[in-house]
């Protein structure tokens, strides 16, 4: 099966549109769509191939962190324990193009955290398409950046994704254009923040 190419307006994602890949989403495809730091991949957590799909794609292991989408901060703060510290720095970081590593709550299935830590990567993005996306789920995304193996930064136009990866994904979402910078990467595991990239946002408040 060749995958779906859904057109949505950047700034006003039309509703019927979200609404048609959440349905999707939720008879378990896998989607690449548009984010603030480049494309993604993205499943339902409940979707246990999505997860060996994505790691298929980006030629990876299973050491791989990945990453929850949230909408809002109440909804990350449900996924991963967060201290006092922790909680000030994220808050002020978010929405935006960060990805926090957090050890998780025991709600997270095991299939999705770094075996040896039991971490697992959080995100808020900023950006129209993705919180629409997020609010007609009603659960985070289970997502991981489009970037190919041999290539260092995320996919960012739509139909080449469509064309190199027609058979791989279910779903190909186009919204405007999107930066090839990936998110800047902060593991907050240890209780000390240590920036493991420095992507799209600002890695120096953390450092």
């Amino acid at each position: 099966m060749a995958a779906r190419f859904v057109d949505v307006h950047p700034e006003n994602p039309q509703p019927r549109r979200v609404q048609q890949i959440v349905e999707a989403l939720r008879d378990d495809a896998l989607i690449a769509y548009p984010t603030d730091s480049g494309y993604a991949l993205g499943s339902r957590v409940g979707n246990r191939e999505g997860r060996d799909r994505i790691l298929r794609i980006r030629g990876l292991d299973d050491r791989h962190h990945f990453t929850l989408v949230c909408k809002d901060f109440a909804q990350l703060g449900s996924l991963v324990h967060v201290d006092n510290a922790a909680f000030r720095a994220i808050r002020a970081a978010t929405p935006g193009p960060y990805t926090f590593i957090l050890t998780a709550m025991p709600e997270v299935p095991k299939r999705l955290l770094h075996p040896k830590k039991k971490t697992v990567g959080v995100r808020i993005p900023e950006h129209p398409f993705v919180r629409a996306l997020l609010e007609e789920l009603g659960e985070p995304l289970l997502s991981s950046s489009l970037i190919m193996p041999e290539e260092t930064e995320p996919r960012t136009v739509g139909w080449e994704i469509k064309e190199d990866l027609d058979h791989d994904l279910d779903v190909v979402v186009e919204a405007g254009e999107t930066t090839a910078e990936p998110t800047t990467v902060v593991d907050f595991s240890t209780g000390v923040p240590e920036v493991l990239r420095r992507g799209a946002g600002d890695p120096d408040r953390f450092e």
